[in-house]
């Protein structure tokens, strides 16, 4: 059922002719059946898609597990870097996660995307750097969406334009984001600037992942 779900929203690029009755077709089961385990079209769709984030963000974990023995800002540009590795070898997960349309919810219910696996890891890995006194340019939550949607350009513009480059190249560019969000020049004392309403509207939406280190 979730691999039909996959395939479907890889076939269609977008959610817009995923039903539960398409989804019920395509594995030849009724409706009904589907509706015993998913509420809605929503956590269908979120639970086919689940495990490509968990392995992202396991990725993401493991760069930083290897860089253990640097600095906090070392820690997150390994899993800036690990990020850009996962988008770039795995073209169609990646198109299903962050290219192609998925259900429209609302705002309270956002949270609870699987997305918020990879989301979490860079937060922490930016409050991290900011506890150990590298200045963010933008207060934790909005830094943590403008890192991500940096990266999410970066990766998406070389997906869809086809561009040739090496992986150095790719992590470079990805470097030069990181400098805007997180200076690399520490002071004493934690660094965080003041929030934001768009700070405040964005943490908002974030429901805390409680099963990560």
């Amino acid at each position: 059922m979730l691999a039909a779900v996959n395939r479907l929203l890889d076939e269609w690029g977008s959610d817009e002719k995923l039903t539960m009755r398409a989804v019920a077709h395509a594995v030849g089961v009724t409706p009904g059946s589907i509706y015993l385990h998913f509420a809605d079209k929503t956590e269908l769709v979120w639970a086919a898609l689940a495990d490509k984030y968990r392995q992202l963000a396991d990725q993401m974990a493991a760069a930083e597990a290897a860089s253990a023995a640097t600095g906090p800002r070392d820690r997150l540009r390994a899993q800036v870097h690990a990020y850009c590795r996962f988008a770039m070898e795995n073209p169609g997960h990646y198109r299903l996660m962050y290219e192609v349309r998925q259900p429209v919810v609302e705002r309270e219910r956002m949270g609870l995307h699987p997305a918020r696996l990879v989301s979490a890891r860079l937060r922490r890995a930016l409050a991290a750097t900011a506890d150990a006194g590298y200045p963010l340019s933008l207060p934790l939550y909005q830094a943590t969406h403008t890192l991500w949607t940096g990266l999410h350009g970066l990766v998406s513009v070389q997906h869809s334009l086809a561009i040739e480059g090496s992986p150095d190249q790719l992590a470079g560019m990805a470097d030069g984001l990181l400098d805007v969000v997180v200076s690399p020049q520490r002071r004493e004392g934690p660094a965080y600037p003041p929030e934001t309403d768009v700070d405040r509207y964005i943490a908002a939406t974030v429901i805390e992942v409680s099963d990560q280190p």
